[in-house]
């Protein structure tokens, strides 16, 4: 009985709350730089940040939402501080990678790519399997979204603390112990150095676009933390023990004041009936808000019959556009790729099966070497692009979804969190929260992919009045920030 109540009194709550994607309204209407691309970018690809005034980035890249006084000028300054050298410069490839790979092994991808492109292709990887997890429990008319590298991000950070088949089992299904395999230069420290770095890159304002990636740790007053595990989150996921009481309702009163800051309105109540037992919490707040390179003007947009099923349809806000965008046809796959660029590096991947049948096998078939395919045969084409506006809202116990995907141990009484304390302790919740929304100025996401532009007169069209899969990437490190599937547009 006193094992049952002390496991009981000392649990840990991990809770991920993650926003999306907020529309923007008049922005970059003034941009007036002849030096650079529809993109932002110089024709060598590189962004041209001295050209912009600071009062472009101020009025273009922050947003107004709600007061930012004492909060977001330090926390940029803070980062910039930190990290005075020119990552992608620093990222290397590494040549030891074996060349005998198994037939669809993911590593084949790892050629060519940097050290963060490569972790993000085992984050997306995950996604796609906890994607699939998630549909597999859902009604096939419900609408589903991710923030997948808030919630591999999330994980990292609990695996620092974790010991023995526990940590095996969260290095496994993340695909981290692969990643260690592929080279004799890499070990779970990589890993763990390279978050670091991708929290870095994932906190930007100054490239046509608003992404911040947050962490925090609280821990109850009184509960013994070992100083290695503090010292380990603040040094490679930034997020300095802070300490709290549960019990106390003005702590969630403020937690939830903080998240909503950070998130800019957009996650409200991210921490509710949080049971005063708890004694740990680890927080990952992820916000992005960007612009279309070419908006969708609001005269256009009409209402049109959206297909949910062979049988039936509803009405919904079509937006309409006609520009140069990247697309593609996979014919094995029966689906059209289109990308949606975002000013700055970051875009949106619609994939729009033709037939309700081929959702299902498109769901199944859903992987990071199937995203590169596509990309890599993408052609430029002048299109007339119709897009319904949407909002999702969604959140999710992973807790059930993380065990099919082979992490089990991390949940019971047998975990083994000996490198967090010397206490027993057990995961209670894994909450993972999100919010998107997509109108006609904008979202999230980015592609930065040269082709050469094809004959204006090469237009074909491209209406997304069926289903979908979204995909949003920020293209130099390879990162899927959010995906989910749109089955209708007027359900959050």
């Amino acid at each position: 009985m006193k094992l049952l109540l002390y496991s009981a009194f000392l649990s840990l709550t991990v809770t991920l709350a993650l926003c999306g994607i907020k529309g923007l309204q008049e922005h970059f209407e003034q941009l007036g730089v002849q030096s650079l691309n529809p993109r932002g970018l110089h024709n060598n690809g590189t962004l041209s940040v001295a050209n912009l005034s600071p009062e472009f980035h101020q009025e273009n890249t922050v947003t107004n939402d709600l007061s930012t006084e004492g909060e977001e000028e330090e926390d940029y300054l803070d980062l910039e501080t930190l990290f005075r050298e020119d990552y992608d410069d620093v990222d290397i490839i590494d040549p030891d990678i074996t060349s005998e790979f198994k037939q669809g092994n993911i590593l084949k991808l790892f050629q060519g790519k940097t050290r963060i492109q490569r972790l993000n292709i085992l984050n997306a990887n995950f996604a796609f399997n906890l994607y699939r997890s998630l549909k597999d429990k859902a009604n096939s008319s419900e609408n589903i979204l991710l923030a997948p590298v808030g919630i591999s991000t999330a994980m990292a950070m609990i695996s620092l603390g974790l010991k023995g088949q526990t940590q095996e089992e969260v290095l496994d299904s993340l695909g981290f112990t692969e990643f260690v395999n592929a080279s004799s230069k890499y070990d779970i420290t990589t890993i763990h150095n390279l978050f670091q770095k991708l929290t870095h890159r994932l906190f930007r304002r100054n490239f046509g676009y608003t992404l911040r990636s947050v962490n925090d740790l609280y821990i109850q007053k009184q509960f013994p933390v070992l100083s290695e595990f503090k010292n380990n989150m603040k040094r490679h996921y930034f997020a300095e023990v802070q300490l709290a009481d549960f019990s106390d309702p003005t702590f969630i009163s403020k937690a939830n004041q903080r998240i909503l800051k950070l998130t800019k309105g957009l996650i409200k109540e991210a921490l509710v009936n949080v049971p005063p037992t708890t004694i740990m919490m680890v927080l990952n707040c992820l916000y992005f808000k960007g612009t279309w390179e070419n908006k969708f003007p609001v005269e256009m947009t009409r209402k049109h019959t959206f297909r949910l099923n062979e049988k039936e349809t509803v009405k919904v806000s079509m937006m309409q556009t006609k520009a140069n965008f990247l697309a593609t046809v996979d014919h094995e796959l029966d689906c059209g790729v289109l990308q949606l660029p975002y000013v700055g590096n970051i875009s949106m991947l619609i994939v729009l099966p033709y037939k309700p049948s081929s959702m299902r096998t498109l769901e199944k078939q859903l992987t990071p070497q199937l995203v590169e395919k596509w990309q890599e045969s993408m052609t430029n084409r002048t299109r007339e692009i119709m897009l319904p506006k949407f909002k999702l809202e969604k959140s999710y116990d992973l807790i059930e979804y993380l065990k099919k995907l082979g992490v089990n141990e991390l949940f019971t009484q047998n975990g083994n969190y000996s490198g967090i304390s010397e206490e027993r302790i057990n995961i209670e919740k894994f909450n993972h929260q999100g919010t998107i929304t997509v109108n006609e100025e904008g979202t999230e996401a980015a592609s930065v992919t040269t082709v050469a532009f094809m004959p204006l007169s090469a237009q074909i069209r491209f209406i997304i009045d069926r289903p979908f899969i979204f995909l949003i990437y920020e293209h130099r490190t390879n990162c899927l920030l959010f995906m989910g599937r749109v089955v209708n547009p007027n359900k959050l």
